[in-house]
C-alpha cells in the first residue's frame, strides 16, 4: 500500500476515480469511472448516464447515497466514507446477460472477492438471490434492473453494494443482528480503493464468461458458495404472496426451488427467510 493511502487514524482514504483506475485490470468495466462525493442511489445515476449514451462497463462510485435501493423497494443503508457503492452497465444485452442467473453470477465475483479478502472461504456463502453473508451475516446485496426500449431490453444496471468499513454497532436496528462487514469480521481495515480493484476484475471476468459460455460455466463456483440446500425457508414473493418448503436447490435458470407436501414448486424471485428465523 502506498504512503498517503490511509486518513488520520489508518481509516482507508477516500476513493477516486484516478486511484482507482490506476491499478485496475479490466479491459471494459470501469474504464469510464465516476466517483461521487454523494448522491441519491448509484442506480438512477448510471441510468441517466445509460440514455444520453454512456458506454458498456460505465461505472458510477458514491461515497454516499441518500436513498439507496435495495430489491423489491427496499432501501439499502449507505452511510458516508466507509463503505463501497457502485452501479456498472451493461450492453448490450443478450439473453444471458438479463436473466436472474446474472444476479446469481455477479454474487459469485463478489463472494470471491470477499473470501480473497478474508481468507477464509469457508466463512463466506452466497443467499439466494442476491446477499452476500459472511457467518451467515450480511455484508453485500446485489440489484439488476433492466431498462426497455422499442419493447426489448436496451441495457442493464448492476448495482452493488459491500460492507467494508462501517461498524456494525451504527447499523439500524434491523439490520444489526444479521449484518456485518468485512472490516469487522477480518479484524482489520479494508482498502477501499484495492478492494474496488479486485472487484471489478473479478466481475468483469465472471461477466465475459457468463455472457459467452452461460451460467453453466460458473455453476460449480457457485454451489461451493451455495450452502442452504436442505433448510426450510419461508419466500415472501412480489405482489404480496408467501411460500414456504425446503431448499432443493437453484435451477438453471435461477429459480430456486422448494419441496413442500411431497411436491416441488419453483420460485423465481422473492424474499428468504430461513425458519426458524435466524438469529445468528
Amino acid at each position: 500500500m502506498s504512503a498517503g493511502a490511509h486518513d488520520r487514524g489508518g481509516v482507508p482514504a477516500a476513493l477516486t476515480a484516478a486511484a482507482v483506475g490506476a491499478g485496475l485490470d479490466t479491459r471494459w468495466l470501469a474504464r469510464e469511472l465516476h466517483v461521487l462525493a454523494s448522491t441519491d442511489s448509484t442506480m438512477r445515476e448510471v441510468a441517466e448516464r445509460a440514455a444520453r449514451g454512456a458506454p458498456h462497463g460505465a461505472t458510477v462510485i458514491a461515497e454516499e447515497q441518500t436513498a439507496g435501493r435495495g430489491r423489491l423497494g427496499r432501501s439499502f443503508f449507505s452511510p458516508p466514507g466507509t463503505n463501497l457503492y457502485t452501479t456498472t452497465l451493461l450492453r448490450p444485452t443478450p439473453p444471458g446477460m438479463v436473466a436472474p442467473t446474472l444476479v446469481l453470477a455477479s454474487g459469485v465475483a463478489v463472494a470471491e472477492c470477499v473470501a480473497a479478502w478474508l481468507g477464509d472461504a469457508s466463512r463466506v456463502d452466497l443467499k439466494w438471490p442476491n446477499d452476500v453473508r459472511i457467518d451467515r451475516r450480511k455484508i453485500s446485496g446485489i440489484l439488476v434492473e433492466l431498462v426497455h426500449a422499442a419493447g426489448a431490453p436496451a441495457y442493464a444496471l448492476l448495482g452493488i453494494g459491500v460492507n467494508l468499513n462501517v461498524d456494525p454497532a451504527t447499523f439500524p436496528e434491523e439490520f444489526r443482528r444479521r449484518a456485518t462487514s468485512l472490516s469487522a469480521a477480518a479484524g482489520r481495515a479494508v482498502d477501499r480503493v484495492a478492494f474496488a480493484q479486485r472487484l471489478y476484475g473479478s466481475l468483469e471476468r465472471v461477466l465475459d464468461l457468463h455472457a459467452s459460455a452461460g451460467f453453466g460455466a460458473l455453476r460449480p463456483r457457485f454451489d461451493a458458495l451455495f450452502r442452504m440446500r436442505g433448510q426450510p425457508v419461508r419466500v415472501a414473493e412480489p405482489g404480496g404472496g408467501a411460500c414456504q418448503g425446503t431448499v432443493v436447490g437453484v435451477d438453471a435458470d435461477g429459480a430456486l426451488r422448494l419441496a413442500h407436501a411431497g411436491s416441488e414448486r419453483r420460485v423465481l424471485a422473492g424474499e428468504v427467510t430461513v425458519l426458524p428465523e435466524e438469529t445468528a
